[in-house]
């Protein structure tokens, strides 16, 4: 999968558009929620060096938010980073170079997208509270 794949997916089903925040890095596109705007998703290009690999050649990259747990595991196959520029407790990086599957790239954004979605308060588990805002 690469980059244009994965930017005509994010607008299909999320309706998002890419941004490019900085001129320093052109090619760097930020996924982000519109009605949060809480990142989701970022796609980079960056050497391999930078990353751990051997080599300086550049990769593109996707950085997904995900469960430290799900990252512990998929950190152990490769393709897989710890999340470059990110924290790397909740951000996880994938390699775009076809050693990921597609199916298995756009399961990661869309757990990614749903992790920084807006939060919808469930007021059933707290009923005082629920009570007095219908008050």
């Amino acid at each position: 999968m690469d980059r244009q794949q994965i930017f005509d997916y994010v607008k299909k089903k999320y309706g998002t558009m890419p941004e490019y925040l900085w001129a320093r890095y052109p090619f760097y596109a930020v996924l982000r929620h519109q009605d949060n705007g809480k990142w989701y998703g970022i796609v980079m290009d960056v050497p391999k060096n930078k990353l751990g690999l051997q080599g300086t050649d550049v990769v593109d990259i996707l950085d997904v938010k995900c469960d430290p747990v799900m990252i512990d595991v998929l950190r152990q196959s490769p393709g897989f980073l710890p999340g470059y520029h990110m924290n790397k407790v909740n951000w996880l990086s994938v390699l775009l170079n076809g050693m990921i599957s597609d199916e298995q790239i756009l399961d990661l954004l869309d757990l990614s997208f749903q992790m920084t979605a807006k939060k919808v308060k469930d007021l059933s588990s707290r009923p005082a509270l629920a009570v007095q805002r219908m008050l």
